[in-house]
């Protein structure tokens, strides 16, 4: 893999921190104990929102016990319509450290405001930036000062250079701690929720040395995509994957449709594992 940034996709004179010549042997990022990045495959999954502490401890016990290395859940929820439920806020957040305090597992949570970063970094353990705020360059600045590692994901039309360049706005804040997630772009297909493009990972792994995972969940819309897609990404060369699950889809309050039963997901993460291993790596 050639250690210079490729002029097709990255304008090299101002990508200076997240190409992959500033680090030729790749990032590994630490999130309390967990590397994202090395030999291992990471799976971070649990519900899309935390409801409650009964079902959110359903979800990490579940997730836990099928090989995830890290706990998901939204306290604060971005929904296109303002009438949807939103999130539990800062009660949600009592309930992820409460979540990892009976089950050891770190935390992923997005942050969606600058005014919310001192309440969410007090409680997580990776700062979610998602979709719709990976054009937020403000709020890439805060979290580029932030001590707490950070999953960027990628907007929803964004291109790669683009992505990339969001990247450097928190790597440039000097936090060298940055994981990207390709979670689907918005394409003229209507048969799933996002195109998951796959094509992605590849190429970042090519263009940076920063940490790549995948969301199958948010990248199909399908519960029933996740697994082989999940593989699929494993497959090209993911370090990870971000995985919706629920201990009842058809009552969740947010991203039923997408989130695997803890029974599937168990079946998953067999089948990821055995993907892992044909590519020299493992779980």
């Amino acid at each position: 893999m050639p250690a210079v940034c490729d002029p097709a996709m990255t304008a090299a004179s101002d990508l200076r921190l997240a190409c992959r010549s500033a680090h030729p042997d790749g990032t590994v990022v630490d999130v309390r104990g967990v590397a994202v990045g090395g030999p291992a495959i990471v799976v971070m999954a649990g519900p899309c929102a935390v409801e409650s502490l009964t079902q959110l401890l359903a979800a990490a016990a579940a997730v836990k016990q099928s090989g995830a290395r890290i706990l998901r859940g939204g306290a604060f929820k971005p929904r296109t319509s303002p009438y949807d439920f939103q999130g539990l806020h800062e009660a949600g957040l009592s309930l992820l450290v409460e979540a990892r305090a009976r089950t050891g597992l770190p935390i992923v949570t997005e942050l969606m405001d600058a005014r919310q970063l001192e309440a969410v970094s007090a409680c997580a353990d990776l700062l979610q930036i998602g979709s719709r705020n990976m054009h937020n360059y403000a709020l890439l600045e805060e979290v580029g000062r932030s001590r707490l590692p950070v999953l960027l994901k990628r907007g929803m039309s964004a291109t790669l250079n683009e992505f990339l360049h969001a990247a450097e706005y928190v790597l440039k804040g000097g936090n060298d701690r940055v994981i990207l997630c390709e979670r689907g772009i918005r394409t003229f297909e209507p048969s799933t929720r996002s195109t998951l493009d796959l094509n992605a990972v590849p190429m970042l792994k090519r263009l940076t040395h920063l940490p790549v995972i995948v969301d199958p969940s948010h990248g199909t819309g399908h519960a029933w995509m996740v697994p082989p897609m999940a593989c699929a990404a494993i497959a090209a060369g993911a370090d990870g994957l971000i995985v919706e699950v629920h201990h009842d889809p058809s009552r969740a309050r947010c991203d039923g449709a997408q989130s695997l039963s803890p029974e599937v997901f168990d079946e998953m993460m067999r089948a990821v594992a055995a993907v892992a291993a044909a590519v020299g790596r493992r779980l």
